[in-house]
């Protein structure tokens, strides 16, 4: 066998074992970093007044209000992305939340991005900001409700 046709034949299969692998990857990024979300979002809002207070240290306009704008979204947010429904649209707002807390609460970090690529990814936005890209990049998966109401959908306009 020549190397080529060997290449192809390995691609191939690797290619079907990550097909098999999309699923379950995605479903475990929703429920580990929605649970993420969920947690940190309920500890801005059941301590609203500690949140605001840091919120202002850092110059955000309505600290109160956007401490309960960004508890709001983490935490709805969290709890939708562990259902795996809204999958293209509740990443949305969890980006913007998680690029404002770099723009603000990790101001430095966000100007290593280049310099220092090391203190852009271990700053704690980094990983929420990744999981929430990967799921509005490849979706919620097969497994979620998002795809569950997706066969239903389709049954029932296959019946009708």
């Amino acid at each position: 066998m020549n190397p080529k046709t060997l290449y192809l034949k390995l691609d191939a299969l690797l290619a079907t074992l990550g097909g098999w692998l999309a699923s379950p990857f995605l479903l475990a990024v929703r429920l580990y970093w929605g649970w993420g979300f969920f947690q940190t979002g309920k500890g801005k809002l059941l301590n609203l007044e500690r949140t605001a207070g840091f919120f202002a240290s850092l110059h955000l306009p309505a600290p109160k209000l956007n401490a309960v704008a960004a508890g709001s979204v983490e935490c709805f947010g969290g709890l939708l992305l562990l259902l795996g429904l809204g999958g293209r649209i509740v990443p949305v707002p969890l980006i913007f939340t998680m690029l404002v807390a770099y723009a603000t609460a990790e101001r430095d970090a966000l100007r290593a991005i280049t310099s220092d690529p090391d203190q852009f990814t271990a700053a704690a936005p980094f990983l929420f900001l990744l999981a929430a890209l990967t799921i509005f990049v490849f979706g919620p998966g097969k497994l979620s409700l998002d795809a569950l109401l997706g066969r239903k959908q389709a049954a029932s306009a296959k019946s009708a």
